[in-house]
């Protein structure tokens, strides 16, 4: 009895006969990778415009040291023989340079606005973008894309980068911008010797009224004493006084002498009348001095605090006279100075953009992303099931 082979046939309900699978390309693969590495070839291997690096380095540095305007070069600089670091005056040019302040200066006559958004630039990168507003806002925004501005603490140096479609405008803003640094250390040297020379005036003045006072004061007193100097005036006092006394000792010693020798003699009462007079002369000079309430004494002293007043509001003035001198001879030469270390250059060749890199950059991107939303996707039916 021979067997014939089976054959498997299914009806309606059975299963169906496999078919053969097509290989597809999963739709999250071509929105999250294909599609933006396309466009991302595209671009940069056929859209994106060159773009040109202008970069220049420079100091905003103080003269310490009288050699610093004989001193040139890069060594110089960096060595700081004779200079001093001014980081917040360097600071205050990198504000400049990013303000909106630079931005208006820069799009005179619409400028900037052509060195950023020439004909031939690429629509992406160019100001105006697509759909953008050519707004001063904007422009600002863009503006920053183009221009950067860095410090390195350890040499004091300031590096400005600027970016442009044609080497000759990035090298233009470049320059632009250093020359406008320049105004910004020129006012910054201008407003604060002005301050100090203002500062200097108002110290003299100040003295001047001072001593003004203090001396009409002493007129008063002079004249109400009706005494020019009661110091000059009690020294001659004093010296009368001693050669009374000393011509009162002598005649004393006479008139001892002569009544030990012949006590009747004529010429004693001619003695003790001139004793008499210089005594009574001796102490009226004294009272004149001290003892009475309009004695010299009370008025030395009032005239000695008006003149040491006098004395050191003049020494003062002539302090604040010497101070606005300094001040002033400080103002004629400049305190802060921005020197190019490097001067801006026109690039020979594009560095921007970094077409492999970026279509690189890309295409890691968007597989670690792929990879993901994979991962996710695959958690969430997990999840389901």
């Amino acid at each position: 009895m021979t067997s014939q082979p089976e054959t498997r046939t299914s009806d309606a309900r059975g299963p169906a006969a496999p078919e053969r699978r097509r290989w597809r390309i999963p739709y999250l693969f071509l929105l999250v990778v294909a599609v933006p590495n396309l466009l991302a070839i595209v671009y940069y291997a056929f859209l994106a415009s060159p773009i040109y690096v202008s970069e220049a380095r420079f100091v905003v540095r103080t003269p310490t040291d009288p050699s610093f305007a004989s001193m040139t070069g890069l060594s110089s600089m960096l060595e700081g023989v004779g200079l001093k670091p001014a980081d917040t005056d360097a600071f205050a040019v990198h504000a400049y340079v990013v303000s909106r302040n630079a931005v208006a200066e820069l799009d005179k006559n619409q400028t900037l606005r052509k060195v950023l958004g020439p004909g031939d630039s690429d629509f992406i990168a160019r100001f105006p973008r697509p759909l953008e507003k050519a707004s001063a806002e904007n422009l600002y925004r863009a503006y920053k894309r183009f221009v950067a501005v860095d410090y390195d603490s350890t040499t004091g140096i300031s590096t400005l980068t600027v970016k442009a479609f044609h080497p000759a405008d990035a090298r233009l803003i470049a320059n632009a911008l250093l020359d406008q640094g320049e105004v910004i250390v020129n006012h910054l040297n201008t407003q604060a010797q002005n301050d100090a020379v203002e500062e200097a005036r108002r110290q003299l003045g100040e003295a001047q009224v001072r001593l003004a006072d203090a001396q009409s004061r002493m007129a008063v007193y002079r004249n109400r004493n009706q005494i020019v100097d009661p110091q000059s005036t009690g020294a001659v006092a004093t010296q009368l006084i001693g050669k009374l006394a000393s011509d009162l000792a002598t005649l004393r010693a006479e008139r001892n002498g002569i009544a030990a020798s012949t006590p009747l003699s004529p010429e004693l009462p001619g003695l003790d009348q001139r004793i008499r007079a210089y005594d009574q002369q001796l102490s009226s000079e004294r009272a004149k001095i001290a003892g009475e309430n309009n004695s010299l004494a009370s008025k030395i002293g009032e005239y000695e605090r008006l003149s040491l007043e006098a004395q050191f509001l003049e020494r003062a003035m002539g302090s604040a006279a010497v101070q606005l001198e300094s001040a002033a001879s400080e103002a004629r030469r400049k305190q802060l100075y921005l020197q190019r270390v490097v001067e801006p250059t026109a690039a020979d060749s594009p560095v921007l953009p970094l077409r492999t890199r970026s279509i690189l950059t890309v295409l890691i991107s968007t597989l670690l992303a792929y990879g993901a939303l994979v991962l996710i996707v695959a958690g969430l039916r997990e999840h389901r099931q």
